[in-house]
């Protein structure tokens, strides 16, 4: 896979909260090349607070149709919602990032951003778990 082919590694926003993983989005789009894709997956099948399996698995087939997915998720049966998601997942290649949502997300957008492969952006993203804010 080529970013010169518009083959950039997407990204997927997992949250119990739609409004938080749809606020995330909308950030990122400030960070990433307009071309990586930028999926949000917040909340239950009926806009409850909550995981929705279904909703998940399309946002990873969505985001990572051209060069990968990297899903990052909040926590409890997030993890589990997407394990299960990614299990399923035929054909795609995605990752779990063990990441703190907010800042491993730029993280990953930004090296999205530059062409970085799968394996770039998630340790991009997992980099950001270390990172103090003092």
């Amino acid at each position: 896979m080529s970013v010169d082919d518009g083959e950039y590694v997407g990204i997927v926003l997992v949250s119990h909260s739609n409004a938080i993983a749809e606020g995330l989005r909308e950030l990122l789009r400030q960070f990433a090349a307009d071309d990586v894709p930028v999926v949000a997956a917040g909340g239950g099948p009926d806009g409850s607070l909550g995981t929705d399996g279904d909703r998940i698995a399309t946002a990873i087939a969505e985001a990572g149709a051209r060069g990968g997915a990297i899903v990052l998720m909040d926590m409890g049966s997030a993890v589990l919602s997407v394990k299960s998601a990614l299990a399923d997942a035929d054909g795609i290649s995605a990752r779990m990032a063990d990441a703190p949502l907010v800042e491993g997300a730029v993280a990953a957008a930004v090296a999205a951003s530059g062409g970085g492969s799968l394996d770039d952006v998630v340790a991009a993203a997992e980099e950001a778990r270390d990172v103090g804010k003092l």
